[in-house]
């Protein structure tokens, strides 16, 4: 489908399928016509054509009967659904055994961040008395109340899982948690100099009575509920509170050599040497609980006017946010609990009582000490795109991108050889006269921000956009704010009252008498470690219209633009929500007039209720709508006489499927977009979020291979019923059947997909 400027007439529909009332958008300025920009850049500002497609007003839509009410299924609750996915891979005795460790590990630390962000927001709402309801018109109490039950449930499979299952198959392989009771003579001896040494200067218990007030207790911390006695003091009982140091391993290894790995739980070792932490009291009792508490952050940023102080006031502040969670032992006596609940101030449904061990996210260190690669995935090695592959002669990222576009598709394609590569050769090639980037998350020792460090000191003009918003990498992002400061570029935070996260890059070099723009845009972070762990798609392209884009777009987030069309970019707040409204309600036309009409959409997640009211009505057109979605989604699928042509697939695995990808047409003048938003409000509404459509036909072919064998009959994954059950699909069970991720990997290596 060719681009053709937008009529500022074009109408468009509500929630109930009639036309909503017309509207006058800012125009883009003619085909033809320029658009003064300010920007720093010496380049030329190219004509400005607009990424939306023309919908003539002659064609009358039919009118359809309203949507029901019922169409939507709760976000809260199909999170959840998600993460019951996560467990489903550890329970499959398919699945290697230390990667079952991994994803019981995963789950509860997806949990965790639910309860800290969802569960926390839905009680503040409740607390402030507003009217909400979930997108299945469900109350705020109601939410808790089933988000409580279902938590239950998940966490009795997940204890489950472990004790009966995992545990007791990783010991058969000689990797063990054992308890002390099972340790022999010589390594508790071990294990008493340890606690001597290495623990017991770092506790600090601490006595509740009447001079000593219940303590704080931080977010997600281990801690002991001790009950003693003081047989000289009338024979009372009495409450002490003990901290688990988080700056000790959980496990801690007993033993690791060719017989086996051993770990015991750092809580036990604590615990059988309490008499050494109350001498000449009588121990009662002692129980593990564990509290989870809000963790969002709240700034005006109309009101503070430095946004670095006003979120480092916040994050000091995060660690005291009421409780939404208390983790106890299933084993736990009434009384403590009950002297808990009561003094953390929580409510019966925020108990969560826990078979077993607490928080197993530690099994992230079970996975990552056990050198046994016959019980993990099979290791790989990303490839090196084969149009950035070095021949006998080395040519630079630049060289190669004048000649075509280059779609890179991590982790199956290197980040180091692709997009690191791309940054580390503009900071060094005295060609290149900017740099200009977007940072949303990346590493700790990011080699991404050591090359913008040394662009700046060649004397390079470095922007960088650092959102110091991205939530739970605050103070990692203020660290890489003033380093890039101190190094000279200039940092920037973008747009008050939006996160920018957008993933783009743009490279200014001169080239003999003429300027050319390089830029990458992207699905993904700048994180090369989680670039091995995260599936994302980049493109790297030198096409001017992109390079114009992207200069305008960072005018926008640097300056005082106020841009709204653009060539290439279908760029948020303003324009990813009715830019993919519009192309699938031209799909939805093609198929009124007969044609092939196809809609596919890979994102993480799926709830923004116009877009979902936009694929029923073109299903009801007849139009085909495949829908991968990773996460959440509130569309119902296959419901008669509503969504009859939509399908909803979950594809979960050792790579976290993170990709937006965006088909429409079933032609070869199909459109696909790939970029950073997903299809919620956040994105859509408050946030800085870009697509850019692919025109390059190899790469369009590569992104309609993904998207059609994600959906294939012979793909394992999950399916969505319209009653918003989940379950695994037929070929999740047959023999041979596709695995995604293992086709995809086979694919770049040149092996056949099976």
């Amino acid at each position: 489908m060719t681009t053709s400027p937008r009529t500022p007439e074009t109408r468009r529909r509500g929630p109930n399928g009639r036309f909503l009332p017309r509207t006058n958008q800012t125009d883009p300025a003619p085909v033809g016509e320029t658009v003064a920009a300010v920007t720093d850049d010496p380049t030329p500002t190219e004509p400005v054509v607009t990424t939306s497609i023309e919908t003539p007003d002659l064609i009358e839509q039919p009118e359809r009967p309203e949507l029901p009410e019922d169409r939507f299924l709760n976000r809260e609750l199909s999170w959840l659904d998600f993460n019951a996915r996560v467990l489903t891979l550890a329970e499959d005795p398919g699945t290697p055994l230390l990667e079952r460790a991994k994803f019981l590990a995963i789950f509860a630390s997806n949990l965790d961040e639910f309860y800290m962000v969802r569960v926390a927001g839905l009680k503040r709402r409740l607390k402030a008395g507003l009217p909400m309801r979930g997108g299945d018109r469900s109350s705020l109490r109601n939410q808790l109340e089933t988000i409580s039950q279902r938590t239950a449930d998940l966490v009795t499979r997940h204890a489950a899982c472990f004790a009966d299952e995992v545990r007791p198959k990783l010991s058969a392989e000689g990797i063990e948690v054992v308890t002390w009771a099972e340790l022999d003579a010589p390594e508790r001896e071990r294990l008493r100099t340890y606690f001597r040494e290495q623990v017991f200067p770092v506790l600090t218990p601490l006595a509740v009575d009447p001079a000593h007030p219940f303590p704080y207790i931080s977010n997600r911390s281990l801690n002991l509920a001790v009950v003693l006695r003081d047989p000289d003091g009338g024979g009372n009982e009495l409450f002490a509170r003990i901290k688990v140091p988080n700056n000790v391993p959980r496990f801690v290894t007993v033993q690791n050599d060719s017989r086996g790995v051993r770990f015991l739980p750092v809580e036990e070792v604590i615990a059988v040497h309490l008499d050494q932490l109350f001498p000449g009291m009588e121990l009662q009792e002692w129980h593990l609980f564990r509290v989870t508490r809000n963790a969002e952050l709240e700034v005006d940023e109309d009101r503070d006017e430095d946004l670095l102080q006003a979120l480092e006031r916040e994050l000091a502040q995060r660690r005291f946010g009421p409780p939404v969670r208390l983790e106890v032992a299933a084993s736990i006596s009434d009384h403590v609990l009950d002297l808990l609940v009561r003094e953390l101030d929580v409510v019966s449904s925020d108990v969560q009582r826990v078979p077993g061990l607490l928080d197993l996210s530690a099994l992230w260190q079970v996975f990552g000490e056990c050198d046994r690669d016959d019980l993990k995935d099979r290791p790989f090695v990303p490839a090196t795109h084969p149009q950035l592959a070095d021949g006998e002669v080395p040519r630079s990222v630049f060289n190669r991108l004048r000649e075509s576009d280059i779609l890179v598709h991590h982790p199956y394609h290197s980040f180091s050889t692709s997009v690191q590569r791309f940054i580390e050769q503009a900071a060094a090639d005295p060609h290149v006269l900017a740099i200009k980037q977007t940072l949303y998350r990346t590493s700790g020792d990011s080699p991404i921000v050591d090359a913008l460090v040394d662009a700046a000191a060649a004397g390079k003009q470095v922007v960088v956009l650092v959102e110091v918003k991205a939530r739970f990498d605050e103070v990692a992002n203020i660290a890489w704010a003033r380093t890039l400061e101190r190094a000279g570029c200039h940092v920037v935070y973008g747009l008050v009252g939006l996160k920018t996260h957008c993933k783009t890059a743009l490279v200014v070099r001169q080239e003999g008498n003429q300027i050319r723009r390089y830029c990458h845009i992207g699905t993904g972070n700048y994180h090369p470690k989680t670039a091995r762990l995260y599936e994302d798609f980049g493109m790297l392209t030198a096409d001017p219209e992109v390079g114009a884009d992207v200069t305008d777009l960072f005018n926008v987030l640097t300056g005082y633009s106020r841009q709204r069309s653009y060539r290439r970019l279908l760029v948020a707040p303003h324009g990813v929500r009715t830019g993919l409204i519009e192309r699938i309600e031209e799909q939805a036309r093609v198929a009124r007039e007969g044609g092939a009409a196809l809609v596919q959409i890979k994102v993480n997640s799926l709830v923004d209720e116009e877009t979902i009211d936009a694929l029923y009505r073109a299903s009801q057109d007849g139009v085909r709508v495949d829908l991968i979605i990773r996460g959440m989604c509130a569309l119902r699928p296959g419901v008669p006489g509503l969504s009859d042509n939509i399908r909803v697939r979950s594809i979960v695995g050792r790579f976290l499927e993170h990709s937006r990808v965006f088909r429409f047409g079933a032609g070869d003048d199909a459109e696909y977009w790939i970029g950073s938003a997903d299809m919620m409000h956040r994105n859509l509404d408050r946030r800085v979020e870009a697509l850019v459509r692919v025109t390059l036909p190899t790469a369009r072919e590569e992104l309609r291979y993904v998207l059609d064998l994600s959906m294939s009959d012979g793909t394992e994954g999950f399916d969505l019923a319209g009653d918003g059950t989940w379950h695994r699909n037929p070929a999740s069970f047959s023999d041979p059947h596709i695995h995604l991720q293992e086709a995809l990997l086979r694919r770049v290596s040149g092996k056949p997909v099976k």
